[in-house]
């Protein structure tokens, strides 16, 4: 069996720049002690829990019957690209051609393809604090250096212009935007965005814009980066149909950006994945091209799952949390408990909170804060009354 020492002399010197996803590890070890008859409240995992719609199943089940199961063009066929930069277009008055698309096993697919064909070592990337885990490993990963602009939780993580501004350098490549975010469900508002954009535009700096969670916009203004059409050449919108149309594991993400960067991208997915499996292309042209009422109905239902969810953590003494804007997370201080029961970080809380209480959560750190935790509230009614009660008496125990 090989050491620590020979694994590290093993293994390339880039795969020792990132680790495990925290949420799929803690997604991992949820399943792991379900499986063991564990009665779980589980708010790890970011994942829908509504149903695929049935009308894009059926485009799937039809495909396959069909026969469409074949490879591809590397990029996505052409109806689904198509699909794509219309729906886009249709939302937020942008205006792509199919051949500044590219479709994609996952949103995290494009993000890591993109940050892959621009971010060279050395360069920096302005990554605003919260971010997804994930931001962070993949800049790494490319040589790139995470330069990480904190958003201040009495303003609601918010992210100005000003902020970002502050933090270019002659290195800067690019700056990533996650609206509404995961974790803190914090939303950049119009005015910011646009003026970010524009900045970045004067200054020769790519915005790499993570669009998974913008129709799950509760403030009423949904908007896109690349709505600002005279600054699209430096804006590369990354989309996800996971979270839209509860279609995580379908694995159907895509790129909207200039034709060079898009096309390098499309040649990176040649060498590595090739074409998203064809049937779900099929599945995703009807999700975007079919009626967009389940959208609407699954975020009405999050809205009010965000409500219950805030309701019960102000029953908790000493938590304090932001009311998100968009997502399905919150993410609340718990640092008045530090020093209490053995509990020094939000990571110690995490874990308590499973071994203790069966509560599923994601530490802060892994986002890059130290007092906070993360709840996706994607989970039924039940389930959310469950882990307050659950929280309530772990807490109250520690008072």
């Amino acid at each position: 069996m090989s050491t620590v020492a020979e694994a590290k002399t093993m293994l390339t010197e880039r795969i020792g720049r990132i680790e495990v996803s925290a949420t799929m590890a803690i997604t991992a070890e949820a399943l792991r002690l379900k499986a063991q008859g564990m009665d779980l409240a589980d708010f790890g995992a970011g994942e829908p829990h509504f149903q695929t719609p049935a009308h894009i199943k059926k485009a799937a089940i039809d495909a396959i019957e069909s026969g469409f199961t074949r490879y591809t063009a590397v990029a996505g066929i052409p109806e689904v690209r198509k699909a794509v930069v219309e729906r886009h277009a249709k939302d937020f008055g942008t205006q792509y051609a199919v051949d500044e698309c590219v479709f994609t096993t996952g949103g995290k697919l494009a993000l890591f393809n993109a940050i892959q064909v621009l971010v060279d070592h050395g360069d920096e990337v302005i990554l605003p604090v919260p971010y997804w885990v994930s931001f962070k490993d993949i800049i790494q990963y490319a040589g790139g250096v995470p330069v990480f602009v904190r958003g201040r939780e009495e303003e609601n993580f918010r992210i100005t212009a000003k902020m970002i501004e502050g933090a270019i350098t002659e290195k800067t490549k690019a700056i990533v935007l996650n609206t509404p975010s995961n974790p803190s469900g914090a939303v950049v508002s119009p005015g910011d965005l646009e003026a970010i954009v524009r900045l970045a535009h004067k200054k020769g700096v790519y915005v790499l814009l993570d669009e998974c969670y913008i129709y799950l916009n509760y403030t009423g203004n949904l908007i896109s980066g690349g709505s600002f059409l005279d600054c699209k050449e430096h804006v590369v919108v990354l989309g996800s149909l996971s979270k839209t149309y509860a279609m995580t594991g379908w694995r159907a993400g895509y790129a909207l950006g200039p034709k060079p960067i898009i096309a390098a991208m499309s040649k990176l997915q040649s060498q590595s994945t090739s074409n998203t499996a064809s049937m779900v292309q099929r599945a995703s042209v009807a999700a975007l091209t079919e009626s967009q009422d389940c959208v609407f109905e699954m975020r009405d239902g999050y809205l009010k799952l965000r409500d219950r969810i805030l309701a019960g953590l102000k029953e908790i003494p000493g938590i304090t949390c932001t009311v998100p804007e968009g997502a399905f997370y919150v993410y609340p201080n718990v640092s008045a408990y530090f020093g209490k029961g053995g509990i020094h970080s939000a990571a110690d809380v995490a874990a308590k909170l499973l071994s203790e209480a069966h509560v599923v959560v994601v530490p802060g750190e892994a986002f890059g804060t130290d007092e906070h935790i993360r709840f996706s509230y994607a989970v039924s009614e039940d389930v959310v009354d469950k882990g307050i009660e659950r929280l309530k008496k772990f807490f109250g125990g520690l008072a």
